[in-house]
């Protein structure tokens, strides 16, 4: 179950994740992309209000994460740069607990990652920095929010970048058993 690969190609994702396709538009003066477009959510089961949007600027050789917050589903969208984006689920008596996948987010492309509540999430940025913009579905609360080891060896996520730039929050996330204590 635990993938690393490109969105092509990609095996069946974890249950709930969801990759959605939105229209772009190319022409000689540049782009135009849709961002947010309320009945394609509801037609793919997405029912969740999103209530804050969040802007993610990071440099080459950087992770984030891997964030929990209790409750909290995420709409992720790469709007420049390419991201190796980390989900693990972590729904207890799921059969896919603990498992993670992962798979590379482009701005080039036009394409967003829903991760529902109850997985934890991060990302390692590949290019030379990366924009992220994501919707979540409830308000940041510092209460409510964990950090899973970004390299807990019971989880094995594969990280494409050896020596990554690490914030002291993330370096000190705990492991997946620590978690569920």
């Amino acid at each position: 179950m635990n993938q690393k690969r490109s969105l092509f190609g990609l095996p069946e994702l974890l249950p709930g994740v969801q990759l959605i396709s939105l229209a772009r538009f190319e022409d000689s003066r540049g782009s135009f992309r849709e961002c947010y477009k309320k009945p394609l959510y509801e037609q793919r089961g997405i029912a969740c209000e999103f209530v804050q949007d969040n802007h993610s600027f990071s440099k080459k050789g950087v992770i984030r994460g891997m964030h929990i917050q209790r409750g909290q589903a995420k709409l992720i969208t790469a709007i420049s740069g390419r991201i190796f984006d980390v989900f693990v689920d972590l729904r207890l008596g799921e059969p896919t607990f603990g498992k993670w996948q992962g798979m590379i987010l482009d701005g080039e492309e036009s394409i967003q990652l829903f991760i529902p509540e109850g997985f934890a999430h991060g990302f390692a940025v590949l290019s030379d920095e990366a924009h992220l913009v994501y919707k979540v579905s409830t308000l940041y609360d510092p209460t409510l929010e964990k950090v899973l080891s970004f390299n807990d060896p019971k989880v094995g996520i594969e990280w494409p970048i050896s020596d990554p730039i690490l914030s002291l929050r993330d370096l000190q996330g705990v492991s997946l058993q620590e978690l569920c204590r």
